[in-house]
């Protein structure tokens, strides 16, 4: 099963570094990872999605909350929550094709944020199904390049609740 964990960690040099470093320790894998500023001055936040079961997913969040520049992980699987990602996609795009690939970007809403002679750069934003079928969809086209953000997160409602890292049997060894 996957798993969202949301983690909120100080802005400093090496964090990220030192979160992969405990995942490959632990032999766990990144299914994905995004991280940028948050609302607070000095507060990145991690999106990491994992595919653990509830078990062992339990131990990633307890084991990245002891490192010291991780200030809360909150795993939101089960809470109600919107996530997004985002792709690039340099699409060829020979003038014949340009009408269908344009029909196909507009079906997905996808945005044309480059145009040249032989390709066109889209930009869709949805949730993983939705960026897994337009790149099928676009494939035949032939893709020059593509780029995924991973995915981010975020609990709904007026605030996130408190970090959720206690298992029914207490804590992790």
């Amino acid at each position: 099963m996957r798993h969202v964990l949301i983690a909120d960690v100080e802005d400093q040099p090496g964090v990220l570094n030192r979160i992969a470093s405990l995942f490959r320790r632990r032999a766990y894998n990144i299914e994905s990872l995004a991280v940028g500023h948050s609302h607070r001055p000095g507060i990145s936040r991690m999106t990491i999605v994992v595919a653990e079961d509830h078990k062992e997913a339990i131990q990633v969040a307890k084991q990245l909350d002891k490192l010291i520049e991780v200030i809360s992980v909150t795993d939101v699987t089960e809470q109600r929550h919107v996530s997004r990602e985002m792709a690039l996609a340099k699409i060829a795009a020979p003038e014949m094709k340009r009408t269908e690939i344009l029909q196909l970007a507009n079906v997905y809403r996808a945005q044309v944020v480059d145009v040249s002679p032989g390709s066109i750069i889209l930009e869709v934003t949805g949730d993983e199904d939705k960026i897994d079928s337009f790149v099928e969809i676009i494939r035949p086209y032939g893709i020059l390049e593509l780029s995924r953000t991973g995915e981010v997160a975020m609990v709904r409602g007026r605030a996130m609740p408190a970090p959720t890292l206690m298992a029914e049997d207490g804590p992790a060894a």
